[in-house]
């Protein structure tokens, strides 16, 4: 298949996905199992990169007053309730970003076509989406306590096949969290990780030898996930807003029953 349109297609993959708690690098795995292409998805860093990118620029864009408040308080260097916020961010960063540093070479591994791996795990993203789509007290706001909490649910959900802002924000509404919140805090505390991993990604590997078939590639790939990002970070608030989350569990054991099939057979 053309470069273009495999890029075009994971590029709507990890644009939907990415927001929708139904796990993005499962689906790029998948993805890649299905285009017969084991160089385009979560194997070939710059691509990886691009997409994320992306999809992090797109959650800037949807929570741009968000970000701006942020900075502004931040940069005012007193305490105050965007600082506050900014603090919760922070810590909730504390798991991944250890794991990362730590267990770098160990996550890269999982990330080789293990397609029974991402089967299993959609399944335990469906069942975690189903015990929060029941959780019924979701009034209060994100504390410290519950930052860490949610920060290792983060850390977890790096494995293929675990949603990251499944598990964030179900996490979040078992804690008690409103719901808004939740999905709020869920997509902006992974935008500081996006971009740390982009400049470690970008710093340890030799980008400069890309052939021109690759760099509308890469570009229609962006573009791609951005449009979509948009749509599904939008979509994603207000479906967690409505308690509809069984929909994307029903989703996660469909997709990961028949991932643990096509891997047997």
């Amino acid at each position: 298949m053309d470069k273009l349109i495999e890029a075009i297609v994971l590029g709507i993959v990890q644009g939907l996905t990415e927001f929708l708690p139904v796990s993005s690098s499962g689906h790029l795995e998948l993805a890649k199992t299905m285009l017969g292409n084991q160089d385009l998805a979560a194997q070939s860093m710059l691509m990886t990169v691009v997409l994320h990118f992306a999809t992090a620029m797109s959650t800037v864009v949807i929570f741009r007053k968000e970000v701006i408040d942020i900075l502004k308080g931040l940069f005012r260097f007193r305490a105050n309730e965007q600082t506050a916020y900014s603090l919760k961010i922070i810590v909730s960063m504390i798991p991944a970003a250890l794991v990362g540093l730590f267990f770098d070479d160990i996550i890269e591994s999982f990330f080789d076509g293990r397609i029974l791996l991402v089967g299993c795990m959609l399944l335990v993203t469906g069942l975690i989406l189903f015990i929060a789509n029941r959780s019924r007290y979701t009034r209060k706001s994100v504390g410290f306590r519950d930052a860490i909490v949610i920060g290792l649910s983060q850390a977890i959900a790096i494995l293929p096949g675990i949603s990251r802002s499944g598990a964030t924000i179900s996490t979040a509404v078992i804690l008690g969290i409103d719901r808004e919140k939740a999905a709020r805090f869920s997509f902006l505390m992974v935008v500081p990780l996006i971009f740390g991993k982009m400049a470690k990604d970008l710093m340890s590997n030799d980008f400069s030898m890309i052939e021109q078939e690759q760099t509308f590639a890469l570009l229609a790939g962006f573009v791609v996930a951005f449009l979509t990002g948009l749509f599904a970070c939008t979509a994603m608030i207000a479906v967690v807003k409505r308690s509809k989350l069984t929909y994307f569990s029903l989703y996660c054991f469909v997709v990961g029953l028949i991932a643990i099939g096509y891997s047997l057979v």
